[in-house]
């Protein structure tokens, strides 16, 4: 079964996607001479925050996903960030392809919290590779899965991530309610008078107290 190797050579924000993204150049690599026809791959990325050390901000910041710093031997799991697919064209040797990884403020997802508390340095990845590589000498085909084991690391620069998301909402985040909630803000909005959602939202915390 000829294997396929990975790596992953850099990671840059995608500033032309329609929605927030980086890119994650791809390197792969085949044994000697053989030739792959194709190979249609599929990565798992999941993010190890074991893997890196945090400013008292960046804790604090992450205590609803984790607690506190003296419960993250227990707590702090791998989180799955997303679910990629691609399509290898044929090559010999090695050949360089692009992941395209989704960017989101959508703070109901674990890893989107993590990745929005992170301040400066690199999110610590692992991608699991899986899928189907066609080989084979002229005129014949040979079909067999990627290994199971197939698997590399790559650091994503805090940096990226949020010039990715700036690219399209600049010094904004989402913040998504369910739609009783919603009503109801929408209620106290109109009661006041409030010009703005963020208005309204302002208005509500000077009201609890915090200024």
């Amino acid at each position: 079964m000829p294997e396929l190797t990975f790596a992953c050579t850099a990671i840059e924000p995608d500033r032309f996607a329609a929605a927030p993204a980086v890119t994650l150049r791809m390197r792969a690599s085949g044994p000697p001479g053989v030739r792959v026809h194709a190979a249609a791959i599929r990565c798992q990325v999941r993010i190890e925050p074991r893997r890196r050390g945090y400013t008292e901000a960046e804790g604090e910041a992450m205590a609803d996903l984790f607690g506190g710093r003296e419960r993250w031997g227990t707590t702090m799991q791998a989180l799955q960030l997303a679910f990629l697919s691609h399509l290898l064209p044929g090559f010999v040797g090695e050949t360089e392809f692009d992941l395209s990884l989704p960017c989101s403020y959508d703070f109901h997802v674990a890893a989107n919290r993590y990745l929005a508390a992170l301040e400066e340095g690199e999110v610590p990845l692992l991608l699991l590779f899986s899928g189907t590589v066609f080989t084979g000498a002229p005129g014949t085909l040979e079909v067999s899965p990627v290994a199971w084991h197939t698997e590399t690391r790559a650091g994503l620069p805090v940096k990226a991530w949020l010039d990715a998301m700036d690219a399209h909402f600049p010094g904004q985040a989402w913040l998504r309610l369910d739609r009783y909630t919603f009503d109801r803000l929408a209620e106290y909005r109109t009661e006041h008078q409030l010009a703005g959602w963020e208005d309204a939202i302002e208005r509500l915390i000077k009201e609890a107290g915090h200024d």
